[in-house]
């Protein structure tokens, strides 16, 4: 796919939401931090449903350990891995007592020392709660990527950098929300919704049907 070809795909998604923003809920950092570690192998509905009774008690590392890894779990045992994710979130609540302040970190390297924090969490958490140009690659916008021809790559790892490098600077601090966004809703895993894409003639994809998502005929 060429330079000019891609920024068309930009532009045309910035058009239709000039101000992206990510679907979980939070008010600052930490609570950013916490839902996006619990929702690995989750929906962000059911992060949202279990983090809205969840921070009204514990938002802060100080709270959550006070709350204890029992308790924690009774308020997220409908998310997935909730075991998992609930020792990592001690985990992480203790480091960053320890070795941050209790603030968190705005860079990478810190963040990725976390427990259950690892490069795709990272970037989520400096991209929304920093603003800083990065592209956490989850498997929509591995799809996405690779399906359109925007940043073809064999590993998350391989369309990260491909992202990073053929993304005009313009577009990088959203690039993230709109690829996610449009591979949630558009660009589907079974079946992608070429009649209703906005970028359908711009994508590479040989298998368009493009009368999928369209009203059916009356």
């Amino acid at each position: 796919m060429n330079p000019a070809k891609r920024r068309q795909i930009f532009e045309r998604l910035r058009e239709r939401n000039p101000d992206p923003r990510g679907e979980l809920q939070y008010s600052t950092p930490f609570e950013l931090l916490v839902a996006v570690v619990l929702s690995a192998q989750a929906t962000d509905k059911s992060v949202n449903l279990a983090t809205a009774r969840l921070f009204p008690v514990a938002n802060t590392p100080q709270a959550l350990l006070a709350l204890g890894e029992e308790k924690l779990i009774s308020y997220i045992q409908t998310i997935g891995l909730f075991r998992t994710k609930a020792k990592n979130v001690m985990g992480l609540c203790r480091a960053l007592l320890e070795e941050h302040g209790g603030v968190v970190p705005a860079n990478l390297e810190a963040l990725t020392k976390l427990p259950g924090v690892g490069r795709k969490t990272a970037n989520v958490v400096l991209n929304i709660a920093f603003r800083q140009p990065t592209i956490a690659v989850d498997t929509h916008i591995f799809r996405v990527a690779n399906r359109t021809g925007l940043a073809p790559g064999a590993t998350v790892g391989e369309v990260e950098r491909r992202l990073m490098k053929f993304t005009p600077d313009e577009f990088r601090l959203n690039a993230h929300h709109w690829l996610i966004l449009h591979g949630r809703y558009i660009c589907q895993a079974r079946k992608p919704l070429c009649g209703v894409c906005p970028i359908v003639d711009l994508c590479e994809y040989r298998r368009k049907d493009l009368t999928a998502g369209l009203p059916a005929s009356p």
